[in-house]
């Protein structure tokens, strides 16, 4: 029995500005919430960091949640959708790089639930041939400085 779906998305090599615009992000936001018939349970969230800027934004949805981190310095942004009921499947690679001028982006849809075998899809997508942009750094995660400090 499936309980849920879920989308892990990694868009990469996007243009950075765009990582840091709080309102290009929300329109991407609902433009998933309309074209896949989601419900909005109370406000959204929005936290924009200091630094390079970066942005996480949370929704709380009645099929469950949507929520992006943006991480200007290396041009990468992740999504995360869960739902509990069938949705069709969204335009991540067209959407990401008209919204966000995403060159590669990774969908990864795993069915939640299903006790007889772990199902993961795991696709990426290349837009166009470009060199990577972002630098390589010792730093896995540089938000995981914040956590529980200053913000």
């Amino acid at each position: 029995m499936i309980v849920g779906t879920e989308w892990l998305i990694e868009a990469f090599d996007c243009e950075a500005d765009s990582l840091r615009d709080a309102a290009t992000l929300q329109d991407v936001f609902a433009r998933i919430i309309a074209d896949l018939g989601l419900k909005i349970v109370g406000d959204p969230h929005w936290h924009q960091f200091g630094g390079e800027a970066g942005i996480t934004g949370l929704v709380m949805l009645t099929e469950s949640h949507l929520a992006c981190h943006t991480y200007p310095e290396y041009r990468t942004a992740t999504f995360n959708l869960y739902c509990c009921r069938t949705r069709p499947e969204w335009n991540w690679q067209g959407n990401l790089s008209e919204k966000l001028d995403a060159q590669t982006v990774k969908v990864t849809k795993i069915e939640r639930g299903e006790q007889s075998e772990f199902k993961i899809q795991d696709s990426r997508f290349k837009i166009q041939d470009s060199k990577s942009k972002n630098p390589q750094s010792a730093i896995s995660n540089p938000k995981s400085k914040i956590v529980g400090g200053e913000v």
